[in-house]
């Protein structure tokens, strides 16, 4: 999948890419032996949302403030550049402008600049976490994040749960490229993009903008704007997940998320997997668990290699897997794990087939790798979190990979 606007790295950014496939690239799988193990060593953070790859040896980390918000008062962003076995802070950038408190977004562009987008405001900082540049997005609103177009725009959005959510272009110096874009309905979900496409998950509906060169301008593509809710009470949806002809995503995405998502929902139903065709708009909805007060955080993941998606409802406690063919309707199911406390983004090994997930019980947190054909389970190791994690993990650069769970930073590695 095409994202010619990052670095070229095995995970310049989160999900990997913009498609949100959340596989590395040009990277092994952990390949995990028997007599193998998993290892970690761990850090205390402050709100560690994601981890991101540059050149070769180079972690970087992004974290925020919270207490602040709580007195009403705005919040901070902070990128370190980590050691990538011992994680110890190697260059830290200076407290990041911010303003009302959401995980942001890291991204490594292929220019090589580091960029933030966190609160209200993006920032551009070089390799050793030096801010370069900084700007105040235009909604007194957080943003969630942003995807690099191929073409190296950099394209924003305000979280919104009330009132039409808004979408900014930016150039790489962070000036505005274009005239900013109200869209028909609030968006929680965080942007997707494939090329210069750039997709939306509205509160009912799914939109798309194509960038248009001649006008210099998104423009609405108002042949596709799927209704994914049609017929269902439930509560919107997260962060969608594209390849080829095909977008997946999850709703019921309101919760009550404190330190866990286990009985966190706060809709009735038992939320479900979408799958919508990109040519035509068409939508297939199933649900994952068929438990009432199910509730999810974030997108499912796809595997294009083998067909196979794996959903969650996290505030069940259910793992599903599912074999998908050519037909919109055709879904096959694979295996399930009950009760496996998954609620973070997650990692997908494409040629080991090796599947990365946590499994939060109790007040603790484990990370385990199965195999994503049949949910066997290949490793596990405790990380020192009490919080389940709902953020971004990302691979490494060898048989190793981090994972954010807000209050801890793990690199796990096979030993």
């Amino acid at each position: 999948m095409s994202a010619a606007g990052y670095f070229d790295s095995p995970w310049p950014g989160e999900d990997g890419g913009p498609a949100r496939l959340q596989s590395p690239h040009g990277t092994p799988g952990l390949a995990l032996q028997p007599g193998e193990r998993l290892a970690q060593t761990s850090r205390r953070t402050q709100l560690s949302t994601m981890t991101v790859l540059g050149a070769p040896g180079e972690v970087f980390l992004l974290t925020h403030s919270a207490l602040r918000a709580h007195l009403g008062l705005p919040t901070t962003a902070c990128v370190e550049r980590i050691d990538p076995v011992s994680l110890r802070t190697l260059r830290c950038s200076p407290r990041l402008r911010g303003g009302p408190m959401w995980p942001g977004g890291l991204a490594v562009h292929r220019n090589g600049s580091l960029y933030v987008v966190y609160g209200r405001h993006g920032h551009r900082l070089d390799s050793d976490c030096q801010l370069m540049a900084s700007c105040e997005l235009p909604v007194a609103e957080p943003y969630n994040s942003f995807v690099i177009l191929d073409n190296g725009l950099i394209v924003t959005k305000n979280l919104s749960e009330r009132t039409p959510a808004r979408l900014s272009v930016l150039d790489e110096q962070l000036a505005s490229a274009a005239a900013d874009v109200d869209l028909p309905e609030p968006s929680v979900a965080r942007l997707s993009a494939v090329g210069n496409t750039v997709y939306v998950v509205g509160l009912r509906h799914l939109y798309r903008y194509h960038w248009d060169d001649a006008s210099r301008q998104l423009q609405l593509d108002s042949g596709w704007q799927p209704d994914y809710l049609a017929g269902s009470p439930n509560s919107h949806g997260w962060d969608l997940v594209i390849d080829g002809d095909q977008a997946w995503l999850m709703d019921n995405g309101r919760h009550r998320y404190l330190v866990r998502m286990t009985g966190a929902a706060r809709s009735a139903g038992a939320n479900r997997l979408i799958r919508v065709s990109l040519r035509d708009g068409s939508v297939q909805a199933l649900e994952v668990s068929g438990l009432p007060r199910g509730a999810i955080t974030n997108p499912p993941l796809l595997d294009p290699r083998r067909r196979i998606v794996v959903a969650y409802d996290s505030a069940n406690a259910v793992l599903r897997a599912w074999r998908y063919g050519e037909a919109l309707a055709d879904l096959a199911p694979l295996w399930q794990r009950q009760p496996f406390g998954a609620a973070s983004h997650m990692i997908l090994y494409p040629d080991t087939g090796e599947l990365v997930v946590n499994d939060h019980r109790g007040l603790r947190e484990s990370v385990v790798v199965l195999a994503i054909e049949t949910g066997a389970e290949l490793g596990r190791v405790r990380t020192a979190g009490h919080m389940q994690g709902v953020v971004f993990p990302s691979s490494g650069f060898g048989r190793d990979f981090y994972w954010s769970s807000m209050d801890r930073l793990t690199r796990v590695h096979v030993q």
